[in-house]
Protein backbone atom coordinates (compact mmCIF):
# COMPACT_ATOMS: atom_id res chain seq x y z
CA UNK A 1 0.00 0.00 0.00
CA UNK A 2 1.47 3.63 -1.03
CA UNK A 3 0.63 6.25 1.68
CA UNK A 4 -2.60 7.04 1.85
CA UNK A 5 -2.37 10.57 3.14
CA UNK A 6 1.02 11.54 2.30
CA UNK A 7 1.24 10.31 -1.22
CA UNK A 8 -2.23 11.23 -2.14
CA UNK A 9 -3.44 7.41 -2.50
CA UNK A 10 -5.98 5.35 -1.05
CA UNK A 11 -6.08 1.71 -2.26
CA UNK A 12 -4.54 -1.38 -2.80
CA UNK A 13 -2.26 -1.38 -5.96
CA UNK A 14 -3.63 -5.01 -6.24
CA UNK A 15 -6.72 -4.35 -4.68
CA UNK A 16 -10.72 -4.60 -5.91
CA UNK A 17 -12.24 -1.54 -7.08
CA UNK A 18 -16.10 -1.72 -6.67
CA UNK A 19 -17.91 1.07 -8.52
CA UNK A 20 -20.69 3.06 -6.71
CA UNK A 21 -23.20 5.65 -7.68
CA UNK A 22 -25.29 7.58 -5.47
CA UNK A 23 -27.83 8.30 -8.24
CA UNK A 24 -31.24 8.02 -7.38
CA UNK A 25 -32.11 5.39 -10.23
CA UNK A 26 -35.86 5.74 -10.67
CA UNK A 27 -35.19 9.19 -12.05
CA UNK A 28 -33.44 9.78 -15.40
CA UNK A 29 -29.69 10.25 -15.21
CA UNK A 30 -28.69 13.98 -15.27
CA UNK A 31 -26.15 14.80 -18.41
CA UNK A 32 -23.00 16.57 -16.63
CA UNK A 33 -22.82 20.42 -17.58
CA UNK A 34 -20.08 21.53 -19.59
CA UNK A 35 -16.62 22.87 -17.78
CA UNK A 36 -18.21 22.41 -14.73
CA UNK A 37 -16.28 20.70 -11.77
CA UNK A 38 -19.36 21.34 -8.87
CA UNK A 39 -21.15 17.92 -7.59
CA UNK A 40 -24.43 18.14 -6.49
CA UNK A 41 -23.55 19.48 -3.04
CA UNK A 42 -22.97 22.78 -4.97
CA UNK A 43 -19.05 21.93 -3.94
CA UNK A 44 -16.77 23.53 -6.67
CA UNK A 45 -13.45 21.77 -6.82
CA UNK A 46 -10.59 23.47 -7.82
CA UNK A 47 -7.48 21.49 -6.47
CA UNK A 48 -6.33 18.35 -7.93
CA UNK A 49 -4.03 15.57 -6.58
CA UNK A 50 -1.81 13.76 -9.60
CA UNK A 51 0.09 10.78 -8.51
CA UNK A 52 3.22 10.30 -10.83
CA UNK A 53 4.64 6.88 -9.34
CA UNK A 54 3.65 3.95 -7.42
CA UNK A 55 6.71 3.71 -6.35
CA UNK A 56 8.51 4.51 -3.35
CA UNK A 57 11.63 4.39 -1.77
CA UNK A 58 10.69 3.56 2.17
CA UNK A 59 8.72 0.65 3.15
CA UNK A 60 6.82 2.75 5.96
CA UNK A 61 5.58 -0.46 8.61
CA UNK A 62 2.00 1.11 8.67
CA UNK A 63 2.14 2.18 5.20
CA UNK A 64 3.07 -1.18 3.03
CA UNK A 65 5.15 -4.59 3.65
CA UNK A 66 8.23 -4.90 3.93
CA UNK A 67 8.82 -6.18 0.49
CA UNK A 68 6.81 -3.53 -1.36
CA UNK A 69 3.65 -4.23 -3.14
CA UNK A 70 2.70 -5.20 -6.86
CA UNK A 71 3.23 -2.41 -9.39
CA UNK A 72 1.27 -1.59 -12.63
CA UNK A 73 3.67 -2.47 -15.45
CA UNK A 74 4.92 0.76 -16.83
CA UNK A 75 2.84 0.96 -20.19
CA UNK A 76 0.01 1.08 -17.92
CA UNK A 77 0.97 4.38 -16.66
CA UNK A 78 0.54 8.12 -17.59
CA UNK A 79 3.01 9.32 -19.88
CA UNK A 80 3.89 13.09 -19.37
CA UNK A 81 2.01 14.81 -22.48
CA UNK A 82 -0.59 12.39 -20.61
CA UNK A 83 -0.62 13.90 -17.55
CA UNK A 84 -0.17 17.49 -18.91
CA UNK A 85 -3.33 16.96 -21.01
CA UNK A 86 -5.63 15.71 -18.23
CA UNK A 87 -4.28 18.41 -15.94
CA UNK A 88 -5.11 20.51 -19.03
CA UNK A 89 -8.45 19.67 -19.15
CA UNK A 90 -9.14 19.99 -15.37
CA UNK A 91 -7.83 23.33 -15.36
CA UNK A 92 -10.10 24.33 -18.10
CA UNK A 93 -12.82 23.31 -16.09
CA UNK A 94 -11.47 25.99 -12.85
CA UNK A 95 -8.91 24.09 -11.12
CA UNK A 96 -6.15 26.44 -9.94
CA UNK A 97 -3.89 24.23 -7.88
CA UNK A 98 -1.63 20.97 -8.53
CA UNK A 99 -0.51 18.95 -5.88
CA UNK A 100 2.40 15.92 -7.18
CA UNK A 101 2.42 13.09 -5.04
CA UNK A 102 3.43 9.19 -5.25
CA UNK A 103 4.77 7.01 -4.06
CA UNK A 104 7.53 9.10 -3.93
CA UNK A 105 7.24 11.83 -6.90
CA UNK A 106 10.84 12.47 -6.85
CA UNK A 107 11.46 9.13 -8.31
CA UNK A 108 10.17 10.24 -11.65
CA UNK A 109 12.46 11.25 -13.88
CA UNK A 110 10.66 13.82 -15.72
CA UNK A 111 9.51 15.21 -12.54
CA UNK A 112 10.83 18.66 -13.70
CA UNK A 113 9.87 18.92 -17.23
CA UNK A 114 6.36 17.92 -15.25
CA UNK A 115 6.66 21.12 -12.99
CA UNK A 116 7.50 23.22 -16.08
CA UNK A 117 5.04 22.07 -17.92
CA UNK A 118 1.81 22.53 -15.25
CA UNK A 119 3.08 25.88 -14.56
CA UNK A 120 2.35 26.99 -18.55
CA UNK A 121 -1.36 26.04 -17.92
CA UNK A 122 -3.05 29.44 -18.20
CA UNK A 123 -5.14 29.74 -15.01
CA UNK A 124 -3.05 27.06 -12.90
CA UNK A 125 -2.31 29.45 -9.85
CA UNK A 126 -0.34 26.87 -7.51
CA UNK A 127 1.97 23.65 -8.18
CA UNK A 128 2.77 21.75 -5.05
CA UNK A 129 4.20 18.53 -3.89
CA UNK A 130 4.43 16.25 -1.32
CA UNK A 131 7.63 14.22 -1.02
CA UNK A 132 9.65 12.22 1.63
CA UNK A 133 12.25 14.67 1.02
CA UNK A 134 15.36 12.12 0.49
CA UNK A 135 16.27 13.41 -2.65
CA UNK A 136 15.28 17.05 -2.18
CA UNK A 137 19.33 18.21 -1.88
CA UNK A 138 20.21 17.03 -5.11
CA UNK A 139 17.01 18.51 -6.79
CA UNK A 140 15.25 21.03 -5.09
CA UNK A 141 16.72 24.01 -6.42
CA UNK A 142 15.87 22.53 -10.29
CA UNK A 143 12.29 21.91 -9.16
CA UNK A 144 11.88 25.63 -7.55
CA UNK A 145 13.12 26.90 -11.43
CA UNK A 146 10.47 24.79 -12.91
CA UNK A 147 8.22 26.22 -10.80
CA UNK A 148 7.26 24.34 -7.79
CA UNK A 149 5.27 26.73 -5.85
CA UNK A 150 4.56 24.53 -2.32
CA UNK A 151 6.85 21.96 -0.60
CA UNK A 152 5.25 19.53 2.10
CA UNK A 153 7.52 17.07 3.78
CA UNK A 154 6.57 13.89 5.24
CA UNK A 155 8.41 13.17 8.69
CA UNK A 156 7.07 10.75 11.11
CA UNK A 157 9.97 10.97 13.82
CA UNK A 158 12.62 13.85 14.81
CA UNK A 159 14.43 10.74 16.01
CA UNK A 160 16.80 9.03 13.52
CA UNK A 161 16.68 5.08 14.61
CA UNK A 162 13.04 5.49 15.28
CA UNK A 163 13.06 6.53 11.70
CA UNK A 164 14.69 3.46 10.19
CA UNK A 165 12.26 1.41 12.30
CA UNK A 166 9.16 3.48 10.49
CA UNK A 167 10.39 3.73 7.36
CA UNK A 168 12.73 0.25 7.14
CA UNK A 169 15.08 2.45 5.58
CA UNK A 170 18.24 4.70 6.92
CA UNK A 171 17.09 8.31 5.58
CA UNK A 172 16.83 10.64 8.42
CA UNK A 173 19.73 12.73 7.88
CA UNK A 174 18.37 13.47 4.20
CA UNK A 175 15.16 14.39 4.89
CA UNK A 176 16.10 16.79 7.88
CA UNK A 177 19.01 18.26 4.92
CA UNK A 178 15.81 18.43 2.96
CA UNK A 179 13.73 20.57 4.93
CA UNK A 180 16.81 23.01 5.80
CA UNK A 181 17.28 23.25 2.02
CA UNK A 182 13.41 24.18 1.50
CA UNK A 183 13.69 27.09 4.30
CA UNK A 184 16.92 28.21 2.98
CA UNK A 185 15.38 28.64 -0.53
CA UNK A 186 12.65 30.96 0.97
CA UNK A 187 9.65 28.24 0.88
CA UNK A 188 6.82 29.70 3.16
CA UNK A 189 6.33 27.95 5.10
CA UNK A 190 7.28 24.45 4.89
CA UNK A 191 5.20 22.09 5.61
CA UNK A 192 5.40 18.84 7.75
CA UNK A 193 3.54 16.26 7.81
CA UNK A 194 3.17 13.81 10.45
CA UNK A 195 1.17 10.92 10.84
CA UNK A 196 0.39 10.44 14.72
CA UNK A 197 0.01 6.95 15.84
CA UNK A 198 -0.29 6.27 19.58
CA UNK A 199 3.16 3.82 21.15
CA UNK A 200 4.95 4.59 18.30
CA UNK A 201 5.42 8.73 17.83
CA UNK A 202 2.71 9.87 19.83
CA UNK A 203 5.09 10.97 22.54
CA UNK A 204 6.91 13.46 20.28
CA UNK A 205 4.03 15.77 19.73
CA UNK A 206 5.72 18.54 21.69
CA UNK A 207 8.84 18.04 20.07
CA UNK A 208 7.40 18.85 16.65
CA UNK A 209 5.73 21.86 17.61
CA UNK A 210 9.08 22.95 19.69
CA UNK A 211 10.21 23.20 15.20
CA UNK A 212 7.65 25.78 14.78
CA UNK A 213 9.71 28.12 17.38
CA UNK A 214 12.07 29.50 15.36
CA UNK A 215 11.59 28.29 11.50
CA UNK A 216 8.88 29.14 9.41
CA UNK A 217 7.72 25.45 9.16
CA UNK A 218 3.49 24.46 9.43
CA UNK A 219 3.73 20.85 11.22
CA UNK A 220 0.45 19.29 10.41
CA UNK A 221 -0.54 16.21 12.31
CA UNK A 222 -2.71 13.88 10.45
CA UNK A 223 -4.85 11.71 12.71
CA UNK A 224 -3.91 7.55 11.75
CA UNK A 225 -6.88 6.54 9.32
CA UNK A 226 -6.98 2.39 9.94
CA UNK A 227 -7.17 0.41 7.00
CA UNK A 228 -7.29 -3.45 5.71
CA UNK A 229 -3.60 -4.44 5.05
CA UNK A 230 -1.78 -1.75 7.37
CA UNK A 231 -1.15 -3.98 10.45
CA UNK A 232 -2.71 -1.16 13.07
CA UNK A 233 -6.10 -1.01 14.54
CA UNK A 234 -7.96 1.62 15.22
CA UNK A 235 -6.62 1.52 19.27
CA UNK A 236 -3.01 2.98 17.46
CA UNK A 237 -5.34 6.66 16.49
CA UNK A 238 -4.67 8.94 18.42
CA UNK A 239 -7.78 11.78 17.73
CA UNK A 240 -7.64 15.53 17.04
CA UNK A 241 -8.61 16.40 20.78
CA UNK A 242 -6.20 14.51 22.46
CA UNK A 243 -3.48 16.06 20.80
CA UNK A 244 -4.68 19.08 21.45
CA UNK A 245 -5.25 18.44 25.09
CA UNK A 246 -1.39 17.36 25.28
CA UNK A 247 -0.11 20.39 23.80
CA UNK A 248 -2.41 22.80 25.62
CA UNK A 249 -1.10 21.35 28.67
CA UNK A 250 2.33 22.77 28.17
CA UNK A 251 1.19 25.57 25.95
CA UNK A 252 -1.36 27.47 28.23
CA UNK A 253 -1.83 30.10 25.37
CA UNK A 254 -2.31 27.51 22.06
CA UNK A 255 -4.65 29.52 20.57
CA UNK A 256 -6.36 29.09 16.86
CA UNK A 257 -5.65 30.68 14.06
CA UNK A 258 -7.86 31.33 10.75
CA UNK A 259 -8.47 28.52 8.14
CA UNK A 260 -8.88 29.49 4.78
CA UNK A 261 -12.51 28.01 3.00
CA UNK A 262 -11.11 24.92 1.78
CA UNK A 263 -8.58 23.98 4.41
CA UNK A 264 -8.48 20.92 5.61
CA UNK A 265 -6.21 21.77 8.35
CA UNK A 266 -6.92 23.32 11.59
CA UNK A 267 -4.33 25.73 12.11
CA UNK A 268 -2.76 26.43 15.85
CA UNK A 269 -0.11 28.47 17.15
CA UNK A 270 2.21 29.24 19.75
CA UNK A 271 2.07 32.73 21.06
CA UNK A 272 5.26 34.13 19.42
CA UNK A 273 6.38 31.17 17.86
CA UNK A 274 7.48 32.12 14.07
CA UNK A 275 6.02 29.00 12.45
CA UNK A 276 2.26 26.99 13.15
CA UNK A 277 0.85 24.24 13.53
CA UNK A 278 -2.25 22.29 11.92
CA UNK A 279 -4.56 19.02 12.56
CA UNK A 280 -6.10 16.79 9.91
CA UNK A 281 -9.10 15.38 11.35
CA UNK A 282 -10.27 12.91 8.77
CA UNK A 283 -11.18 10.68 11.41
CA UNK A 284 -13.16 12.53 14.39
CA UNK A 285 -13.86 15.79 12.03
CA UNK A 286 -14.38 15.09 8.73
CA UNK A 287 -14.32 18.76 6.37
CA UNK A 288 -16.58 16.93 3.41
CA UNK A 289 -18.81 19.97 3.38
CA UNK A 290 -15.64 21.63 1.67
CA UNK A 291 -13.99 19.26 0.24
CA UNK A 292 -12.78 20.84 -3.25
CA UNK A 293 -10.13 18.15 -4.18
CA UNK A 294 -10.21 15.08 -6.73
CA UNK A 295 -7.21 12.53 -7.39
CA UNK A 296 -5.63 11.12 -10.77
CA UNK A 297 -3.98 8.33 -9.74
CA UNK A 298 -0.30 6.97 -11.98
CA UNK A 299 -2.60 4.76 -14.06
CA UNK A 300 -4.90 7.13 -14.82
CA UNK A 301 -7.71 6.68 -12.94
CA UNK A 302 -9.94 9.58 -11.42
CA UNK A 303 -10.97 9.13 -7.56
CA UNK A 304 -13.71 11.58 -6.49
CA UNK A 305 -13.16 11.16 -3.22
CA UNK A 306 -9.88 9.44 -1.15
CA UNK A 307 -12.05 7.09 0.86
CA UNK A 308 -14.54 6.54 -2.17
CA UNK A 309 -14.20 3.14 -4.62
CA UNK A 310 -15.23 4.93 -8.05
CA UNK A 311 -12.25 4.91 -10.14
CA UNK A 312 -12.77 6.32 -13.47
CA UNK A 313 -10.01 5.85 -16.01
CA UNK A 314 -9.28 8.70 -17.92
CA UNK A 315 -6.04 7.39 -19.36
CA UNK A 316 -8.28 4.89 -21.42
CA UNK A 317 -10.09 7.22 -22.72
CA UNK A 318 -7.65 9.10 -23.30
CA UNK A 319 -5.76 6.95 -25.32
CA UNK A 320 -9.04 5.22 -26.91
CA UNK A 321 -8.97 9.16 -28.65
CA UNK A 322 -11.96 10.63 -26.98
CA UNK A 323 -12.67 14.14 -27.91
CA UNK A 324 -12.15 16.62 -24.95
CA UNK A 325 -15.57 17.54 -24.92
CA UNK A 326 -16.29 13.79 -24.24
CA UNK A 327 -13.38 13.48 -21.74
CA UNK A 328 -14.78 16.81 -19.96
CA UNK A 329 -18.36 14.81 -20.07
CA UNK A 330 -16.58 11.70 -18.12
CA UNK A 331 -14.88 14.03 -15.60
CA UNK A 332 -18.07 15.87 -15.05
CA UNK A 333 -20.28 12.33 -14.74
CA UNK A 334 -17.71 11.43 -12.06
CA UNK A 335 -17.90 14.62 -10.15
CA UNK A 336 -21.71 14.63 -10.08
CA UNK A 337 -22.11 11.50 -8.25
CA UNK A 338 -19.47 11.72 -5.36
CA UNK A 339 -21.13 11.33 -1.88
CA UNK A 340 -21.95 13.74 0.11
CA UNK A 341 -19.04 12.47 3.05
CA UNK A 342 -17.20 9.52 3.03
CA UNK A 343 -18.17 6.83 5.51
CA UNK A 344 -16.67 6.85 9.04
CA UNK A 345 -14.36 4.09 8.34
CA UNK A 346 -13.13 3.19 4.86
CA UNK A 347 -14.33 0.07 2.62
CA UNK A 348 -11.74 -2.40 1.89
CA UNK A 349 -11.56 -3.17 -1.86
CA UNK A 350 -10.60 -6.50 -3.22
CA UNK A 351 -9.65 -5.77 -6.81
CA UNK A 352 -9.75 -3.13 -9.05
CA UNK A 353 -11.37 -3.04 -12.49
CA UNK A 354 -11.06 -0.10 -14.74
CA UNK A 355 -14.05 2.01 -15.94
CA UNK A 356 -15.77 0.26 -19.18
CA UNK A 357 -15.41 3.32 -21.15
CA UNK A 358 -12.58 1.85 -22.62
CA UNK A 359 -11.15 1.53 -25.98
CA UNK A 360 -11.18 -2.89 -24.87
CA UNK A 361 -15.00 -2.49 -24.54
CA UNK A 362 -16.31 0.23 -26.72
CA UNK A 363 -13.45 0.59 -29.36
CA UNK A 364 -16.12 0.17 -32.23
CA UNK A 365 -17.05 4.11 -31.15
CA UNK A 366 -13.78 5.59 -31.57
CA UNK A 367 -12.98 6.23 -35.31
CA UNK A 368 -10.99 8.83 -36.96
CA UNK A 369 -11.12 12.22 -35.75
CA UNK A 370 -14.10 14.33 -38.07
CA UNK A 371 -12.54 17.72 -38.82
CA UNK A 372 -14.70 20.72 -38.44
CA UNK A 373 -15.42 21.30 -42.26
CA UNK A 374 -16.31 17.60 -42.71
CA UNK A 375 -19.29 17.82 -40.13
CA UNK A 376 -21.09 20.76 -43.00
CA UNK A 377 -20.96 17.16 -45.44
CA UNK A 378 -24.46 15.72 -44.27
CA UNK A 379 -24.99 11.88 -45.63
CA UNK A 380 -28.56 10.96 -44.19
CA UNK A 381 -31.60 11.25 -46.59
CA UNK A 382 -35.38 11.63 -46.30
CA UNK A 383 -38.14 9.59 -47.59
CA UNK A 384 -38.38 9.84 -51.47
CA UNK A 385 -41.60 12.09 -52.21
CA UNK A 386 -42.51 9.43 -54.75
CA UNK A 387 -42.21 6.78 -51.73
CA UNK A 388 -41.43 4.23 -54.20
CA UNK A 389 -38.05 4.03 -54.30
CA UNK A 390 -35.48 3.04 -52.20
CA UNK A 391 -33.31 6.59 -51.37
CA UNK A 392 -30.14 4.91 -50.97
CA UNK A 393 -30.01 2.89 -54.75
CA UNK A 394 -29.35 4.75 -57.61
CA UNK A 395 -30.53 3.85 -61.23
CA UNK A 396 -27.98 0.99 -61.85
CA UNK A 397 -29.12 -0.40 -58.34
CA UNK A 398 -26.23 0.38 -56.37
CA UNK A 399 -26.00 1.55 -52.84
CA UNK A 400 -25.38 5.41 -52.80
CA UNK A 401 -25.58 8.58 -50.98
CA UNK A 402 -28.58 11.28 -51.22
CA UNK A 403 -27.54 14.35 -52.15
CA UNK A 404 -29.19 16.76 -50.16
CA UNK A 405 -27.92 19.94 -51.28
CA UNK A 406 -30.69 21.87 -52.54
CA UNK A 407 -32.85 20.83 -49.38
CA UNK A 408 -33.00 23.64 -47.09
CA UNK A 409 -31.62 24.18 -43.45
CA UNK A 410 -34.19 24.19 -40.57
CA UNK A 411 -34.27 22.81 -37.32
CA UNK A 412 -34.45 19.12 -36.69
CA UNK A 413 -35.28 16.98 -34.24
CA UNK A 414 -35.96 13.01 -33.34
CA UNK A 415 -36.80 10.84 -30.07
CA UNK A 416 -35.92 7.39 -29.80
CA UNK A 417 -36.21 4.91 -27.05
CA UNK A 418 -35.54 1.37 -26.33
CA UNK A 419 -36.01 -1.09 -23.26
CA UNK A 420 -33.49 -3.48 -22.12
CA UNK A 421 -35.30 -6.65 -20.34
CA UNK A 422 -32.77 -7.84 -17.60
CA UNK A 423 -34.73 -9.47 -15.20
CA UNK A 424 -34.73 -9.81 -11.30
CA UNK A 425 -31.20 -10.48 -10.27
CA UNK A 426 -29.64 -7.26 -12.57
CA UNK A 427 -32.49 -5.24 -11.52
CA UNK A 428 -31.47 -5.77 -7.58
CA UNK A 429 -27.75 -4.90 -9.00
CA UNK A 430 -28.60 -2.39 -10.47
CA UNK A 431 -30.74 -0.40 -7.85
CA UNK A 432 -28.04 -1.44 -4.98
CA UNK A 433 -25.32 0.21 -7.43
CA UNK A 434 -23.42 -3.40 -7.00
CA UNK A 435 -22.54 -3.62 -10.89
CA UNK A 436 -19.25 -4.63 -10.46
CA UNK A 437 -17.82 -2.56 -14.43
CA UNK A 438 -19.61 0.17 -12.92
CA UNK A 439 -22.33 2.61 -12.60
CA UNK A 440 -24.56 1.04 -15.18
CA UNK A 441 -27.30 3.83 -15.81
CA UNK A 442 -24.53 6.44 -16.47
CA UNK A 443 -22.24 5.14 -18.28
CA UNK A 444 -24.81 3.99 -20.58
CA UNK A 445 -25.96 7.54 -20.59
CA UNK A 446 -22.35 8.65 -22.05
CA UNK A 447 -22.14 5.29 -24.44
CA UNK A 448 -25.20 7.18 -26.05
CA UNK A 449 -23.89 10.42 -26.56
CA UNK A 450 -20.94 9.06 -27.74
CA UNK A 451 -22.54 6.39 -30.44
CA UNK A 452 -25.09 9.56 -31.52
CA UNK A 453 -21.98 11.54 -32.61
CA UNK A 454 -20.42 8.41 -34.29
CA UNK A 455 -23.38 7.50 -36.08
CA UNK A 456 -21.97 8.62 -39.75
CA UNK A 457 -18.95 5.77 -38.48
CA UNK A 458 -21.16 3.39 -37.70
CA UNK A 459 -24.03 3.42 -40.42
CA UNK A 460 -22.55 3.71 -43.97
CA UNK A 461 -24.96 5.58 -45.98
CA UNK A 462 -25.10 8.13 -43.06
CA UNK A 463 -23.88 12.00 -43.54
CA UNK A 464 -21.81 13.76 -40.85
CA UNK A 465 -23.89 15.98 -39.35
CA UNK A 466 -23.32 18.78 -36.66
CA UNK A 467 -25.48 18.11 -33.78
CA UNK A 468 -26.66 20.98 -31.79
CA UNK A 469 -28.11 18.94 -28.78
CA UNK A 470 -27.99 15.09 -27.23
CA UNK A 471 -29.12 13.89 -24.39
CA UNK A 472 -29.93 10.42 -23.15
CA UNK A 473 -31.58 9.48 -20.24
CA UNK A 474 -32.02 5.85 -18.24
CA UNK A 475 -33.85 4.63 -15.85
CA UNK A 476 -34.36 1.48 -13.93
CA UNK A 477 -38.03 -0.04 -13.63
CA UNK A 478 -38.19 -2.65 -10.72
CA UNK A 479 -41.54 -3.38 -11.47
CA UNK A 480 -40.81 -4.60 -14.82
CA UNK A 481 -36.91 -5.57 -14.28
CA UNK A 482 -36.07 -3.52 -17.27
CA UNK A 483 -33.55 -0.09 -18.31
CA UNK A 484 -36.14 2.51 -19.75
CA UNK A 485 -33.54 4.37 -22.22
CA UNK A 486 -34.89 7.36 -24.27
CA UNK A 487 -32.93 9.82 -26.75
CA UNK A 488 -33.44 13.47 -28.07
CA UNK A 489 -31.33 14.86 -30.89
CA UNK A 490 -31.23 18.04 -32.40
CA UNK A 491 -29.61 19.85 -35.34
CA UNK A 492 -29.80 23.04 -37.48
CA UNK A 493 -29.21 21.17 -41.03
CA UNK A 494 -30.39 19.78 -44.43
CA UNK A 495 -32.20 16.68 -42.59
CA UNK A 496 -33.25 14.74 -40.49
CA UNK A 497 -31.69 13.14 -37.31
CA UNK A 498 -33.69 9.92 -36.86
CA UNK A 499 -30.61 7.79 -37.19
CA UNK A 500 -28.72 9.50 -34.76
CA UNK A 501 -31.44 9.27 -31.60
CA UNK A 502 -31.65 5.40 -32.77
CA UNK A 503 -27.86 4.56 -32.51
CA UNK A 504 -28.29 6.66 -29.10
CA UNK A 505 -30.57 4.48 -27.59
CA UNK A 506 -28.92 1.24 -29.38
CA UNK A 507 -25.28 1.60 -28.24
CA UNK A 508 -26.82 2.59 -24.59
CA UNK A 509 -28.69 -0.72 -24.56
CA UNK A 510 -25.75 -2.59 -25.97
CA UNK A 511 -24.03 -1.10 -23.30
CA UNK A 512 -25.99 -2.24 -20.73
CA UNK A 513 -25.85 -5.51 -22.27
CA UNK A 514 -21.69 -5.68 -21.99
CA UNK A 515 -21.65 -4.28 -18.57
CA UNK A 516 -24.51 -7.01 -16.92
CA UNK A 517 -23.58 -10.45 -19.20
CA UNK A 518 -21.61 -11.80 -16.51
CA UNK A 519 -24.53 -12.04 -14.42
CA UNK A 520 -26.86 -12.92 -16.87
CA UNK A 521 -27.43 -13.73 -20.49
CA UNK A 522 -30.47 -13.84 -20.51
CA UNK A 523 -30.83 -10.28 -21.07
CA UNK A 524 -33.18 -9.02 -24.37
CA UNK A 525 -33.11 -5.55 -25.81
CA UNK A 526 -36.27 -4.70 -27.35
CA UNK A 527 -38.97 -1.94 -28.64
CA UNK A 528 -35.78 0.24 -30.27
CA UNK A 529 -38.03 2.45 -32.05
CA UNK A 530 -38.61 5.99 -32.93
CA UNK A 531 -40.66 7.86 -31.05
CA UNK A 532 -40.92 11.39 -32.99
CA UNK A 533 -39.14 13.32 -35.60
CA UNK A 534 -40.01 17.27 -36.62
CA UNK A 535 -38.26 19.54 -39.31
CA UNK A 536 -37.84 18.71 -42.43
CA UNK A 537 -40.20 18.69 -45.85
CA UNK A 538 -41.40 15.53 -44.51
CA UNK A 539 -44.38 15.53 -42.13
CA UNK A 540 -43.56 15.73 -38.77
CA UNK A 541 -44.37 11.94 -37.59
CA UNK A 542 -45.29 11.07 -33.97
CA UNK A 543 -45.40 7.26 -33.10
CA UNK A 544 -48.71 6.29 -32.44
CA UNK A 545 -48.93 4.40 -28.94
CA UNK A 546 -50.98 0.60 -28.97
CA UNK A 547 -53.75 0.35 -26.83
CA UNK A 548 -55.37 -2.82 -26.00
CA UNK A 549 -59.47 -2.97 -25.68
CA UNK A 550 -60.18 -4.76 -22.78
CA UNK A 551 -61.61 -8.16 -22.67
CA UNK A 552 -63.11 -10.59 -20.67
CA UNK A 553 -60.95 -12.24 -17.86
CA UNK A 554 -63.42 -14.67 -16.93
CA UNK A 555 -61.51 -18.03 -17.27
CA UNK A 556 -63.11 -20.86 -19.97
CA UNK A 557 -64.96 -23.41 -17.76
CA UNK A 558 -66.60 -25.10 -20.49
CA UNK A 559 -65.33 -28.78 -21.01
CA UNK A 560 -67.10 -29.04 -24.99
CA UNK A 561 -67.14 -26.60 -27.56
CA UNK A 562 -70.52 -24.27 -27.63
CA UNK A 563 -71.93 -22.77 -30.42
CA UNK A 564 -74.37 -20.82 -30.76
CA UNK A 565 -75.73 -17.37 -28.77
CA UNK A 566 -74.80 -17.11 -25.41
Amino acid sequence: MINFVKCGIYRSLNSSIRLISTVPLQKQVPIPAENSLTDTFGRHHTYLRISLTERCNLRCQYCMPEEGVILSQKPNLLTTNEIIKISELFVKQGVNKIRLTGGEPTIRKDLVEIIGKLKSLTGLETVAMTTNGLTLTRQLVALQKAGLDVLNISLDTLKADKYEKITRRNGWKRAMMGIDLALQLGYSPVKINCVIMKDLNDSELLDFVDLTKDKDIDVRFIEYMPFMGNKWNENKMVSYKQMLDEIKSVYSGFYPIDNGLNDTSKAWKVPGYKGHVGFITSMSDHFCNSCNRLRLTADGNLKVCLFGNTEISLRDALRAKCSENDLMALIGAAVKRKKKQHADKPAIPKQRFSFPLMSKHFSHLYGPTVTANSRNIRLYSTENTSKTNLTHVNQQGKATMVDIIEKPVTVRTAKARAIVKVGRKITKLISENAVKKGDVLSIAQISGIIGAKKTSEIIPLCHNINLSKIKVTAALNEEEEEVQLLSEIQCEGRTGVEMESLVAVSVAALTIYDMCKAVSRDIVITDVCLVSKTGGSSENFVKEEVKLRDYDHRPITRLTPFVGSM
